[in-house]
Order: C-alpha cells, then sequence, then structure tokens
C-alpha cells in the first residue's frame, strides 16, 4: 500500500533532506506548510512532489529565487528570465541568463573576457594593415 501522508522527519528521510531545509522551504514559499500544527502536523504526496521539483531544479542549477519566482507564476504566463549582456567589440555582444548559478558564471565570465581580448587584438590587427 503506497504512503500517503508523511510526518516531516518521513518526508525528510525519503528525500533526503534535513526537517530543517523543509523549514526555511516552508518559510521562504516554496512549499505549502503542513496539514495541522505541532506534532499533529503531516505533509502529503504535494509536498512530496513539490520538495522533489525543487530537488530537481536545484540539479539543473537553479537557485532558489528562480524556483520561488516558478512557484508564483500563473500557468498561462512564460516564466521571465533577466539577461546580462555582454558588448565585447564592436557588433558582438554575448547574452547570459542572470540566474545561473555562481560557479556557472564566473566560468562564462572567464570565457567572455578571453572572447573579448581575441577579438580586441584582432581589431588592432587589422587596423596595422589597414582592413
Amino acid at each position: 500500500m503506497d504512503k500517503t501522508e508523511w510526518t516531516l522527519s518521513e518526508l525528510a528521510a525519503e528525500l533526503g533532506l534535513t526537517p530543517r531545509t523543509i523549514r526555511y522551504y516552508i518559510s521562504r514559499g516554496l512549499v505549502d506548510g503542513p496539514r495541522g500544527a505541532g506534532r499533529g502536523a503531516s505533509y502529503d504526496a504535494r509536498h512530496l512532489a513539490r520538495l522533489r521539483e525543487i530537488q530537481q531544479l536545484q540539479s539543473e542549477g537553479r537557485m532558489l529565487a528562480e524556483v520561488a519566482q516558478r512557484a508564483g507564476r500563473s500557468d498561462d504566463l512564460p516564466t521571465p528570465e533577466a539577461w546580462w549582456r555582454y558588448p565585447v567589440a564592436e557588433g558582438v555582444v554575448i547574452e547570459v541568463r542572470a540566474d545561473l548559478a555562481p560557479w556557472r558564471l564566473k566560468h562564462i565570465h572567464r570565457v567572455i573576457s578571453e572572447a573579448a581580448k581575441a577579438l580586441k587584438q584582432e581589431d588592432r590587427d587589422d587596423a596595422e594593415h589597414g582592413i
């Protein structure tokens, strides 16, 4: 028989999370609170599914701010996106989604910097040769 209700500790164990993490998600509005309060509080399949969705989004590199944004939107609206624009040379712009994980942005910034330097050097070489 499939389980339909969990205590906080059971839910945490099922998902490999800590109860503190689940409480934090609830406080941030990422997950609905439990049914009932105190020792009688229980969580259902909707809570389990939502927490799994959060885990999946985080494994894709999504930040909690984006997860929260997705939770608050209407289903008939597309998900809004914020972008950083980096003009690296005349007529060359690189756009990067602003909500990427910090480790990913650090790598991307390094690559953009290298591309900008290469393009500037190419422009200098062209100018020296009268191109």
